[in-house]
């Protein structure tokens, strides 16, 4: 494993558009290096895994009754609890704070 760097916590949030409270900054740059170190580990493990297990294969079936698209959306619109202009309307969950 390699020295992990110190992590500028700040830039990122900044860069992520995240409000992040200097004591939550101060957190992170202690456990952020931790967590990194055990990503580490993880990858090291998984590039052991690909050389010593070639059995180990992600295998994808055919799709033997692919339904056409479109097929089903005028029902789900009629199932929405509200819509609009054939669409479905939901609730906005994500805000966005402009600085």
């Amino acid at each position: 494993m390699s020295d992990t760097p110190k992590v500028n916590v700040k830039a990122l949030a900044d860069l992520a558009r995240l409000e992040v409270s200097d004591a939550e900054i101060a957190k992170l740059e202690k456990e952020i290096p931790d967590i990194l170190k055990f990503v580490e580990q993880i990858q090291a493990v998984s590039g052991e895994l690909k050389t010593t297990s070639p059995d180990l294969r992600n295998v994808m079936r055919a799709d033997d009754s692919p339904i056409e698209s479109g097929t089903y959306t005028e029902k789900l619109i009629k199932a929405a609890p509200e819509q609009k202009d054939n669409r479905v309307i939901v609730k906005q969950v994500v805000s966005r704070k402009s600085k």
